[in-house]
């Protein structure tokens, strides 16, 4: 597994500017800081899944709020 490329690419690269500062934020709202720049090796499975998940339910609630 190659260290620091999941293999995910952004489909507008672009927004990978906005998507890290995104996932500061929510990692920051989990007490996690500079996550940006942390050994994500050191964190556990629950710290590093809490913060996708938790983007992931934004992302979903904003949408939702947009087509109503």
């Amino acid at each position: 597994m190659s260290s620091n490329n999941s293999g995910n690419k952004n489909l507008v690269p672009e927004a990978k500017k906005g998507l890290n500062a995104f996932r500061n934020e929510v990692a920051s709202s989990f007490g996690l800081q500079n996550y940006e720049n942390a050994d994500k090796g050191n964190l556990t499975s629950k710290q590093n899944g809490s913060v996708g998940g938790e983007m992931v339910k934004r992302m979903v609630q904003q949408y939702e709020n947009s087509i109503k």
